[in-house]
């Protein structure tokens, strides 16, 4: 396969179907063929960030799934980020959320600041 830049679906496809032949081979990564893959997966790659961009997530949706995954409640932030009453006005959105507070959900909860700070 000739390697050159993803311009449309048809090429996507092309691209993709040639990947997963390559994929079946087992070809070893650190020889020319398995280089030539890993060219092939970055181009591929380039074109879904352009075509097929993820948006990033709320933060306060990003907050509540990790507080729900690691079995925090609100309660559990009182007194560390405000009152009773304003960690429920943050997480129901009628208070912005701070620096201070994306900072300490960052550490607390290990949600990337970027997601934060969007």
């Amino acid at each position: 396969m000739k390697l050159r830049p993803i311009r449309n679906e048809q090429q996507y496809d092309e691209m993709m179907k040639w990947v997963d032949g390559e994929f079946d081979k087992n070809i070893p990564p650190d020889s020319p063929e398995g280089e030539t893959v890993q060219i092939a997966l970055l181009l591929i790659k380039a074109y879904e960030d352009e075509h097929y961009a993820i948006p990033a997530p709320d933060p306060i949706e990003a907050i509540r799934l990790k507080m729900a995954e690691k079995g925090f409640k609100n309660n559990d932030f009182v007194g560390k980020i405000g009152s009773k009453s304003y960690v429920s006005a943050v997480l129901n959105r009628h208070k912005p959320l701070t620096l201070e507070m994306a900072k300490f959900f960052h550490k607390q909860l290990g949600i990337p600041a970027s997601v934060l700070l969007s």
